[in-house]
């Protein structure tokens, strides 16, 4: 009865997602306005194979409808979610695709709980409980993703961007101008930090300045580091200062905040072991050692 009740529930849920696919107005320019859209939020340009349609799969086009349908009712995280989308590199994932896919888990995770209420006979009382705590868990679980996923790309970038800034240094002093040095060092990088020099350089081509497209890796990937090295360029290029010696003083600065990080964290690496000491450690230690003393001892008195 529970595996009717829970087919009936995901084929409701298809059906619904088609059903709103189906009342979404398609216009013959969707195509070139998808295309207009990714130039102008990401950078990249028309290919001439780009102009072709593209066929998405149900796995995304489910999610990404009822998203959208959500976001009309609601309204709301557009803009957070979009800034987390560009930080992890997921620049051809709408905003909406990621709110399909939390009411999708949250639906998964509310259907997960009944299953296991009803097969492990749990009271009412629980499995009225555990319903909204596990469609809770179900909503947060994408953004999880999201954000770990962002999290980690931005601490990629934060540790590549000493060699560009290696890279620019030997480029600038060898007489090239900065955005040639740039270009160099975007074809050489083959991390996140190389996909956002390309990106910013192929916004630059689209037109917009140079200060424009380095600001807008800083729009989209913000670290730190990276903070500091986007505001050293414009303020270089802004004041006329040389940029070869405004990136000699910058890669010494960031050795120096590489090196002060890695002292925090050896610093950190006692108080994270003091948990598997204390309660992983230590008492497999004194069993080893202490065991026999009590076994013999428990002999003595024994007797």
């Amino acid at each position: 009865m529970v595996l009717v009740v829970i087919a009936a529930l995901v084929l409701l849920a298809v059906g619904v997602a088609l059903v709103l696919r189906g009342l979404t107005p398609t216009e013959a320019g969707g195509t070139n306005e998808a295309i207009a859209q990714i130039e102008t939020s990401y950078g990249f340009a028309a290919a001439p194979e780009a102009a072709q349609p593209v066929h998405h799969s149900a796995l995304t086009t489910i999610p990404e409808h009822l998203g959208t349908a959500i976001q009309r009712v609601r309204g709301t995280g557009e803009r957070g979610i979009r800034r987390q989308l560009l930080a992890a590199g997921m620049y051809g994932v709408e905003p909406a695709t990621v709110v399909g896919y939390r009411l999708l888990a949250l639906i998964g995770a509310t259907l997960l709980w009944i299953w296991l209420a009803v097969a492990r006979d749990f009271s009412p009382g629980v499995a009225a409980l555990g319903i909204p705590v596990f469609a809770a868990i179900g909503w947060m679980l994408p953004m999880t993703y999201l954000n770990r996923r962002a999290r980690e790309r931005t601490e990629r970038i934060e540790r590549e961007l000493p060699e560009l800034i290696d890279l620019l240094v030997v480029t600038l002093e060898a007489g090239l101008s900065f955005l040639a040095s740039l270009n160099m060092a975007a074809g050489r990088l083959r991390g996140p930090l190389g996909e956002e020099l390309r990106l910013a350089l192929q916004e630059q081509r689209l037109g917009l300045t140079a200060n424009d497209a380095i600001n807008g890796i800083l729009r989209r990937s913000e670290t730190p580091a990276l903070r500091t090295f986007v505001r050293s360029v414009i303020q270089g290029e802004t004041l006329g200062v040389s940029t070869g010696q405004i990136m000699r003083n910058l890669a010494v600065e960031m050795r120096k905040r590489r090196r002060a990080k890695a002292e925090e964290r050896a610093q950190r690496a006692p108080l994270k072991m003091l948990f598997p000491l204390i309660f992983l450690i230590f008492p497999a230690m004194f069993i080893v050692l202490l065991g026999p003393a009590v076994y013999s001892l428990d002999k003595i008195f024994a007797q």
